[in-house]
């Protein structure tokens, strides 16, 4: 008698890790193997749509999710938020994480749900306190620029963000295997940004600058944030997170050479260590204003470049190549515009990234007031995708022509 038995680690059967146990009585070293092969295509065929579509595996359709999914132009958040009104309680309390995270997925099913947090949410649990203000934003009361400030950090104490792991463990007990659940994390240099300029800024004056009057100090706080952010990703995954996001949100602030000096490297650490410890999970990198870094964002070693919408999807992959994912990247206002145009605009872009490797997303965050009616219909227009069908059509304009 032949007796399979399935084990799945804490990071569970359909994410990163799988432990198969097999007890067997007089089977063939043959026999074990195609036994091995078949139960490793049943737990393929239980991932995600959208952790196979990262790893360029083949799919049906592109799965699509959106940046800010979660958030303001939703009624039913701003109903919550006005009985919460501190982002902070909102982000940072378990009930609520996991209401404001699921409230898109009841409402359009997306094949992505994203956890409802911020890129400075670690921030304290290493030794960098903040607030946020209404007008301000986030406000750090001590920037660090010194050596002296280096001494207020310590390695990042993930007790301390035991939200985010309950979140993302209820997360992915509620969607089951019908969407991704996504972590996310800052880059260094994007997280350093608020830290040394104090809060949000236009010009980055101080933390460019020091590139060159401080470097041995930026450094420091550059290398100090890689191993908590690494540490911070690995925890997501363990948690339940199918799939990470690097935002290097300020990145494309830098110059191309700059980029490749004072934010790849750390970048390319994170990656590697990650991938030693959580090695199938799947990671995107989103830089805002990316055209001018994606060969280089592709050197990073991450299996998703999320693009923007100011980069022409067709040019991206082209510049990009086969061998990597792309994520995107429809313009978000769009959403404002006639659906019919908001399908063709759709179309098209899941026309020019191609059936292997595409993440539908928009180019940038949901933005503010728009129409919950265009981000159903965003989703309806996704899961109607057929790559068989959809892609031996000609667009109509070309038909005309």
């Amino acid at each position: 008698m032949e007796v399979f038995q399935l084990v799945p680690t804490a990071r569970g059967p359909y994410s990163s890790h799988c432990i198969f146990g097999f007890f067997y009585n007089k089977m063939s070293p043959k026999e074990s193997f195609s036994n091995l092969l078949f139960f490793l295509f049943l737990v393929w065929l239980l991932y995600p749509l959208l952790v196979k579509a990262a790893r360029g595996d083949p799919v049906s359709r592109p799965p699509a999710w959106m940046m800010r999914q979660a958030g303001r132009y939703m009624a039913v958040y701003r109903k919550l938020a006005e009985k919460y009104p501190s982002f902070r309680e909102r982000s940072e309390t378990t009930d609520l994480i996991v209401e404001i995270s699921l409230q898109p997925w009841e409402a359009f099913r997306p094949d992505g749900v994203i956890i409802f947090s911020d890129i400075l949410t670690p921030l304290p649990a290493f030794g960098v306190p903040f607030d946020i203000e209404d007008v301000r934003g986030p406000v750090i009361q001590s920037p660090i620029t010194s050596e002296e400030g280096l001494k207020t950090l310590h390695p990042i104490d993930l007790e301390k963000l035991h939200f985010v792991g309950e979140s993302l463990k209820i997360l992915r007990r509620e969607v089951g295997a019908n969407a991704a659940v996504l972590g996310f994390v800052g880059a260094p240099w994007t997280i350093a940004t608020y830290i040394v300029e104090g809060g949000s800024t236009s010009t980055y004056t101080t933390i460019k600058s020091m590139c060159h009057t401080a470097p041995h100090v930026l450094r420091a706080l550059l290398s100090h944030l890689t191993q908590a952010i690494a540490d911070y990703i690995v925890f997501q995954v363990d948690a339940g997170a199918h799939c990470i996001q690097i935002f290097d949100s300020w990145g494309g602030q830098l110059p191309p050479a700059m980029w490749e000096s004072w934010s790849k490297p750390y970048i390319e650490e994170i990656v590697s260590s990650v991938r030693k410890r959580c090695p199938e999970t799947p990671l995107v990198l989103y830089i805002n204003g990316n055209g001018g870094l994606l060969e280089r964002m592709k050197g990073t070693g991450v299996d998703v470049i999320g693009l923007d919408w100011t980069v022409d999807m067709a040019d991206g992959r082209k510049r990009l190549g086969s061998g990597i994912s792309v994520q995107g990247n429809v313009d978000p206002a769009y959403l404002f515009s006639p659906l019919p145009t908001l399908t063709e605009e759709i179309q098209r872009v899941v026309r020019s990234a191609g059936p292997r490797g595409h993440i539908l997303n928009l180019g940038h965050g949901v933005l503010q007031r728009t129409p919950e009616e265009a981000v159903k219909h965003f989703f309806e227009v996704a899961r109607s995708l057929n790559y068989d069908t959809f892609l031996q059509k000609q667009p109509q304009k070309e038909l005309v022509a």
